[in-house]
C-alpha cells in the first residue's frame, strides 16, 4: 500500500520518520522542521489505518511492507517511534538507511502490564482533551490538539491487531545498520534488563531523563540532544 507522506525541507540528505500507534505524520511537527534546518529532506508517513493513508489488514509485517513500498531506500537516517520502531525494525533490511534510531520502540508489549494492552489503546480513541492533558502534562497545547485530531481519523483496529504479540519478545537479534535505541525514563516498553540485552547485541542505548513515552513531544530539546552524533 502506498502511504500518505508529508515532507519538510529540500536538503540533499534524507530522513525517514515513522510514527507510533494512534498518531500520524503530525506527531513530528517539530522534529521535521528541525531536521530540515540541518540539511535533511524529512519524509514522514501515515501508517495504514492512520491519518490520510488507507485501511486494510493490520500487522507489523503489513506496516513494514507499506513503508518499504512508499519510502526511498538508502536514506541517511530513519527514526521510528513505538509502533514505528517495531515497523522500522521489520523494514530495515530492505530500507537500508545509513543510521537507524528506535525511539522507545514497541519491542516487548508485555511490559505494558495487566489491563494496559491493545484493547485499552483501542478504547483511547474517544479520550477527551482533559484526559490527554492529564496523561501528558508536559505536552504543548498544539500537541494535545494534534492528538485529538489524529485520534479522530485513526482506525482502532490497528491496536487490536497487536494483541497476539502480547508477551512476545520482539527484540532484534542484532542491529542491521548502526542503530540507536532511545528510551523514555522510565520506559514501559524496554525494561533495564532488556536495555542491557540490546547493548550486548550491539545497539547504542540512551535514555532521555524524565521523558515520557512520546519523547519528541514530552521533551523536544532532550529528544534532539539525545540524537547527537546520529543526525
Amino acid at each position: 500500500m502506498q502511504l500518505h507522506t508529508h515532507t519538510w525541507g529540500e536538503g540533499d540528505r534524507i530522513a525517514l520518520l515513522i510514527h507510533g500507534i494512534m498518531a500520524d505524520h503530525r506527531t513530528w511537527r517539530r522534529v521535521g522542521p528541525a531536521l530540515a534546518e540541518r540539511g535533511y529532506r524529512a519524509i514522514a508517513v501515515d501508517l495504514r489505518g492512520h491519518g490520510a493513508s488507507g485501511r486494510g489488514e493490520y500487522s507489523p509485517e503489513a506496516f513494514a511492507d507499506d513503508v518499504v513500498e512508499t519510502l526511498p531506500a538508502g536514506a541517511e537516517l530513519a527514526i521510528g517511534h513505538s509502533l514505528g520502531g517495531l515497523t522500522l525494525a521489520k523494514a530495515v533490511t530492505r530500507l537500508k538507511p545509513q543510521r537507524a534510531v528506535f525511539s522507545d520502540p514497541a519491542w516487548h508489549l508485555a511490559e505494558l502490564g495487566e489491563g494496559f494492552g491493545p484493547e485499552m489503546f483501542a478504547q483511547f480513541k474517544s479520550a477527551p482533551k482533559e484526559q490527554i492533558q492529564a496523561m501528558n502534562p508536559r505536552w504543548e497545547e498544539a500537541d494535545v490538539d494534534i492528538e485529538l485530531a489524529t485520534l479522530a481519523v485513526w482506525d482502532e483496529a490497528t491496536a487490536l491487531s497487536l494483541a497476539p504479540l502480547t508477551g512476545t519478545d520482539l527484540l532484534p537479534a542484532a542491529p542491521v545498520v548502526p542503530s540507536l535505541v532511545q528510551l523514555a525514563d522510565p520506559s514501559f516498553l524496554i525494561s533495564p534488563e532488556r536495555a542491557t540485552i540490546l547493548k550486548e547485541r550491539g545497539f547504542e542505548v540512551r535514555s532521555v531523563t524524565g521523558a515520557g513515552h512520546t519523547i519528541h513531544r514530552d521533551d523536544f530539546d532532550g529528544f534532539m540532544a539525545s540524537l547527537e552524533g546520529w543526525i
